[in-house]
């Protein structure tokens, strides 16, 4: 791969969660674990769970998945349905963890609990809750995608209740923690960390509801179809609970539910088509919205390991990008314009000649930015 080639990469964060043409086989095997923990034994039931898991095993069974559906599990029951699934998983295309049910975060590491845990004493969770570390090391091993899917963050009786230990003085924190998932792992969280997510008056809570309407839809890429997930949740609950996604993909593109046509793909209407230039309104040169104003980075996976990228935007329409780490791009300078959810960028110096432009959202510390071949999580740098 040539230098400016790779330079593409750093623009669109395609090593990241591109849309390219490539994607998964759709022959590949698929297991997945669905469990919805309703019926506690310690604390008041969850009427939603074991109907969200019901619902979702049924939606993978019909995308290709061999599940294995928990209702109410146990901790020994769990335990072994993650066990089953991290050896199912070793030679599979793709593995899925769906969970639905009470979980939370104790001095820094998150769990799910079990319908049988009573978790009297915060360092009860390591013999009676699930942690979300060993979830996702039991998916990582795929070929192409290890999902984890938790409907997991709702407001938590157990932690009223739980004495804390002044050996760890742990706090239990609403909702569950910040996470960085590693390699081909992809976390997706009901409410973003910190905060808590409803359980729904209806059949379904709403994150399940909107993961319902779009898992299935053919065509979409898998970063695309938890954006429009997302979208869902907030418009249905008035923007009171946000999900989030975690981790970081390579720039093959993954399909749930089968990639699109040739013809598809060409279409305008392309479900999962990132805005292009022609489409999008060219932004004024030098006019930056406030909210991309400042530093920031994203860790880029190669075959010889990671690369921290920075790319530092300033208010009068310039920006700089360095990168550490083999392979990585070279440093470069030049203008770019960005306003209303759209961006352009023209490299003058270091990588003269090249232009690029796309759309962008700002979400707190976390740019996500869209150009002509795919989607990418930049965090804003504390330096």
């Amino acid at each position: 791969m040539n230098r400016r080639r790779l330079f593409l990469g750093f623009v669109l964060a395609a090593a990241l969660a591109a849309v390219t043409p490539a994607t998964a086989s759709p022959d590949g095997k698929r297991v997945a674990l669905v469990i919805g923990n309703g019926a506690y034994k310690s604390v008041p039931a969850l009427p939603n769970p074991p109907n969200d898991a019901g619902d979702v095993a049924a939606a993978l069974r019909r995308l290709g998945f061999t599940v294995t559906l928990i209702a109410n599990g146990s901790f020994d029951e769990m335990r072994r349905g993650l066990i089953a699934l991290g050896r199912d998983a070793a030679d599979a295309d793709m593995a899925a963890v769906y969970f639905a049910g009470h979980g939370m975060e104790i001095s820094g590491e998150n769990w799910l609990i079990p319908v049988d845990a009573e978790l009297k004493k915060d360092t009860d969770a390591a013999n009676e809750a699930i942690s979300l570390r060993s979830v996702m090391l039991q998916v990582s091993s795929t070929t192409s995608l290890g999902l984890v899917v938790l409907d997991a963050c709702r407001n938590n009786p157990f932690a009223a209740k739980m004495q804390r230990s002044l050996a760890l003085r742990a706090a239990a924190t609403s909702g569950l923690g910040r996470i960085e998932p590693g390699g081909n792992v992809l976390v997706a969280y009901a409410a973003r960390d910190g905060t808590t997510a409803l359980d729904g008056d209806g059949g379904n809570s709403p994150f399940t509801t909107a993961l319902l309407r779009n898992i299935e839809t053919p065509g979409v890429e898998i970063t695309f179809m938890f954006r429009n997930v997302r979208d869902d949740v907030m418009e249905a609950t008035r923007n009171e609970q946000q999900p989030f996604v975690y981790g970081s993909l390579s720039r093959r593109a993954i399909y749930l539910a089968g990639a699109p046509s040739a013809t598809e793909q060409g279409a305008t209407k392309q479900a999962n088509a990132a805005p292009s230039a022609a489409a999008a309104p060219a932004p004024v040169a030098s006019v930056i919205d406030p909210a991309l104003v400042g530093t920031w980075e994203i860790m880029v996976p190669n075959d010889r390991g990671m690369s921290r990228w920075t790319w530092r935007i300033m208010g009068d329409g310039t920006y700089t990008f360095h990168a550490e780490g083999r392979r990585a791009a070279p440093a470069h300078e030049g203008t770019i314009a960005a306003m209303n959810g759209h961006w352009s960028l023209h490299a003058l110096k270091g990588l003269s000649g090249y232009a690029d432009a796309g759309s962008y959202e700002v979400r707190d510390a976390t740019a996500v930015i869209t150009g002509k071949l795919g989607t990418g999580y930049w965090k804003r740098s504390l330096q």
